[in-house]
């Protein structure tokens, strides 16, 4: 079975010009089939900011009412996906940049409102209702992987942003950890399929403040005390669960690390690794 990388990338690597450049180079140079997944890191939020309208998160997860799905749809599928394609192709990856409407590659559902049954502060309480708006929820038949093997076969790396869409013409944002964790289960079935999660710190962390501190090895249920005595929090939640889901699901590692460690943490000697 062939081998395929499939990489996250997002926060400071995104929002650093001559990170960005670094991390392409090297997502260049890995060998192999692979496809790129990103979401917005600050951009969108400063766009939104300069236009008066303030982003709202819960539990690392951005909260999406119609005038920030436009925002981000601008960003996302605009701005950031088009200018990282246009790098690609200057070093010699023939990347071809797409939503999750594009192809039908990514059919999501809307995310229905919800009434939490626990939490504690800072986190939502208990029995407070949460409408998370214009978000979407994937499944297990979410991903056309058929679709992302064609391009595959025809030479093209995909480059997916965090914008999907409903089937009946409504765009939704996506957790864009959940969309490289639902595609590398699909592809799971075609090749043997590799997930990497590329953020700005070197792995998971003991000490968020001691970048030496990396947890080189997470077991799924070491996930809950991780949450509970605040070694993962925000952001690192939707990540550390959509790793584990994807190691559930038939994908075969899941490493998650520095950007600019990628061949490295691709190959699994860096980073945190996830084990079942």
């Amino acid at each position: 079975m062939k081998q395929l990388t499939i990489i996250k990338i997002g926060g400071n690597v995104i929002d650093n010009s001559e990170n960005l450049h670094q991390f392409l180079l090297d997502f260049t140079a890995l060998p192999g089939d692979k496809i790129l997944v990103h979401g917005g890191g600050k951009i969108a939020t400063e766009l939104g900011e300069s236009l008066g309208i303030q982003a709202k998160m819960v539990e690392g997860r951005r909260i999406t009412d119609i005038e920030t799905l436009r925002i981000v749809t601008m960003v996302y599928a605009g701005l950031i996906n088009k200018n990282m394609v246009a790098q690609l192709q200057a070093k010699g990856s023939n990347a071809i940049g797409l939503t999750g409407a594009d192809g039908n590659i990514i059919k999501a559902k809307k995310r229905p409102i919800v009434t939490k049954t626990h939490g504690t502060p800072p986190g939502p309480l208990a029995g407070e209702v949460i409408d998370y708006g214009f978000v979407g929820d994937l499944d297990d038949n979410s991903v056309s992987s058929n679709t992302l093997d064609s391009l595959l076969n025809a030479g093209l790396t995909p480059v997916l942003c965090a914008i999907t869409h409903d089937g009946d013409t409504q765009l939704l944002n996506t957790n864009a950890d959940t969309i490289a964790s639902a595609v590398a289960v699909a592809m799971s079935a075609l090749y043997e399929t590799r997930l990497v999660y590329c953020f700005e710190k070197k792995g998971v962390l003991k000490d968020v403040n001691d970048d030496n501190s990396v947890v080189r090895e997470i077991k799924a249920d070491e996930f809950e005390g991780l949450k509970a005595d605040g070694t993962v929090q925000g952001g690192m939640i939707p990540k550390l669960y959509n790793a584990f889901e994807a190691i559930k699901k038939g994908v075969s590692a899941v490493y998650i690390g520095k950007a600019d460690e990628l061949a490295e943490l691709a190959a699994g000697t860096f980073g945190t690794k996830m084990n079942p």
